[in-house]
């Protein structure tokens, strides 16, 4: 069994922000296998149950803000009895060109707080797919980058991006971490 994360902000004004690719990312597969996401009762989370690539997934939304989605995926992943090491979440990524996704385990934050969260209740080795958002333009700050919408050509390109972060997931489940990453970790061709 595995849990899959998409790390986002919940609330109206933080829908297509960059931050939120996890949400946007983790809704999509959710459709893809036709499951929905339930409130759970327990935690400040949406989750669903699905099926991808034949194996027991436990979708999951943390309804925390960003840099609470640790309180939320380690009671998660202790009730199911899940390791960490089946623990996949999807997050945005400053050091990536926007849409470029590549697969992690056992590293550090990065500067990313729900990252910094999650390793402070799991550890490192969780798996991580890093979805880039690009740096931000001259003087922009990261926060406010991050928390910004999407562009026209950024909301062009995502629709390819999700796919590859579906991808991405389904080859962890499917073929294991290593495959994946030496798939994904290589210099693709833009979107």
């Amino acid at each position: 069994m595995y849990l899959v994360a998409g790390l986002g902000n919940p609330g109206r004004e933080y829908e297509n922000t960059r931050h939120n690719l996890g949400f946007i990312a983790i809704d999509h597969l959710a459709e893809s296998v036709s499951v929905v996401f339930k409130r759970n009762r327990n935690l400040a989370a949406d989750n669903a149950d699905a099926r991808i690539m034949g194996k027991r997934v436990i979708l999951c939304k943390p309804m925390t803000f960003m840099n609470k989605s640790g309180d939320v995926l380690a009671p998660l992943a202790a009730y199911f009895r899940i390791p960490a090491e089946k623990v996949i979440v999807i997050h945005d990524d400053l050091d990536l060109d926007f849409g470029r996704v590549k697969l992690a385990f056992n590293r550090g934050a990065g500067g990313h707080n729900g990252i910094r969260s999650i390793i402070s209740h799991l550890g490192t080795g969780f798996v991580r797919v890093r979805v880039g958002v690009g740096r931000p333009p001259g003087q922009v700050a990261p926060d406010a980058f991050v928390l910004g919408r999407m562009s026209g050509d950024e909301l062009e390109m995502l629709p390819g991006c999700i796919e590859n972060i579906s991808r991405a997931v389904e080859m962890v489940i499917d073929k294991g971490l290593d495959e994946a990453m030496n798939h994904f970790n290589r210099r693709e061709k833009p979107l």
